[in-house]
């Protein structure tokens, strides 16, 4: 009985190993299972076709917009057609249709019937000028070797040839100033140039291209602007200059951008102290004359102690409101200017009021200015300075009396200098005639 009891316990340990060990294998098995499934999601052939399968949808797609851009496209263009021929009815169909379709097909339609650029302008011989002057930057850097009269034919020539005076870097949607023709773009210049003489900005403006450099070289401008300058004494550029430009660059003139400044200081003795009667102060005295001269020979002139930005502000109008600034005209005559100046007119002197006999009245008078310099060039700057030949001031009193005064000027009034102001120049009120 023991004997069988003990064969019955062990059989009992094998079966329950052996159903330990299947499970364990079945665990495993499942294990094994789950990994090779997620193994088989994330596989590359899977991705691939997963990829394969959305880029076919997007071509599918894509292939719809464009039958559907086409077809919208067509019936745009259809309605243009009906439009022109005067069929207004049947053109709004059509648009309505086209719209219906793609919302923005008008403008797409424009974007893509609208010419590059580059197609638009450019030439074989253009890029092959390109290539050796880009611009007047490097044109100006070989002008040392190549004198000005042949770069200015070879540009001329090259824009004579394009019929155009420049083209956009960029494609924009607004016009473009390349669309001028050159008669605009030259009447333009003139505006820019306006009645101030501001031949700087015109200098500044051929700088940018080449078509530009040709535009501000071109003759009529600077003999304009030599007339207004010189009036009846302009004459012609023959033989002494090259051209009108040459002319107006060497020939002796006034500078109209600004103002011609001298410093002044005096010494000035004061009162002796009371306290002590050897004790005398003395004061050292600066101030500061302007010159603001305008084409059409008008000339104003201001003596003053205050600062420089607002004395220079007080210039800016032809017709100043300071009373104190002398208003007068010029003549210009070769390297001489002559000035004649007189002080403005208030309103309360204008006006007579009744006085008593006993009040007596200081007969100042009348008094005129007559001023004379010489335009000299300072430190390789043309125009740049003028120094005193004479000084007289004239005086006309009521009673019919006149009286004249002539003041020493040499080495007693320093020169005065130039100096631009660049307001002067911000607005245009007329062009260039």
């Amino acid at each position: 009985m023991n004997q069988l009891g003990g064969n019955d316990g062990e059989n009992g340990d094998d079966s329950e190993g052996s159903s330990s060990s299947n499970v364990q294998a079945e665990d495993v098995l499942a294990s094994f299972r789950e990994q090779w499934q997620r193994e088989l999601e994330i596989s590359p052939k899977k991705e691939a076709r997963g990829s394969s399968s959305n880029k076919l949808v997007n071509v599918k797609k894509n292939k719809e917009d464009v039958t559907i851009e086409s077809k919208a496209r067509d019936l745009f263009l259809k309605g243009v057609e009906y439009e022109q021929n005067g069929e207004l009815y049947d053109a709004i169909r059509f648009y309505k249709r086209a719209v219906q379709l793609v919302p923005d097909i008008e403008f797409k339609l424009y974007e893509s019937m609208k010419p590059k650029v580059r197609d638009k302008y450019e030439t074989a011989d253009t890029i092959e000028f390109e290539k050796k002057v880009n611009d007047v930057r490097e044109c100006t850097e070989t002008i040392n070797d190549i004198e000005e009269d042949d770069l200015i034919n070879k540009l001329s020539r090259i824009v004579s040839r394009n019929q155009y005076v420049c083209y956009p870097r960029f494609e924009q949607m607004t016009t473009h100033i390349s669309a001028l023709p050159m008669e605009i773009i030259l009447y333009i210049l003139r505006w820019v140039v306006s009645s101030e003489l501001d031949l700087r900005s015109l200098e500044l403006f051929s700088r940018v291209c080449r078509g530009f450099y040709i535009s501000a070289r071109d003759p009529e401008i600077w003999r304009l602007a030599c007339v207004r300058v010189w009036g009846v004494n302009c004459g012609h550029y023959e033989p002494k200059y090259l051209s009108w430009r040459d002319m107006y660059l060497k020939r002796l003139r006034l500078r109209y951008n600004g103002c011609y400044i001298s410093k002044n200081t005096y010494i000035r003795y004061g009162e002796n102290s009371f306290q002590d009667q050897f004790y005398r102060p003395w004061h050292l005295v600066e101030y500061f004359r302007y010159l603001r001269f305008f084409p059409e020979g008008r000339v104003l002139m201001l003596t003053s102690t205050d600062d420089a930005q607002s004395c220079v502000n007080a210039l800016k109008n032809r017709n100043p409101r300071n009373l104190s600034i002398l208003v007068g005209h010029f003549r210009l005559r070769d390297n001489r200017v002559t000035l004649v100046l007189k002080k403005q007119e208030s309103k309360s002197n204008s006006v007579t009021y009744k006085k008593k006999k006993r009040d007596l009245v200081h007969d100042s008078g009348e008094q005129t200015y007559h001023l004379e310099f010489e335009i000299q060039t300072h430190h390789r700057k043309a125009n740049f300075q003028l120094s005193w030949i004479c000084y007289n001031i004239f005086t006309q009193y009521k009673n019919g009396q006149e009286g004249s005064m002539c003041l020493n000027v040499l080495n007693k009034y320093p020169c005065f200098r130039f100096s631009r102001v660049k307001s002067y120049t911000q607005e245009s009120e007329a062009p260039l005639q």
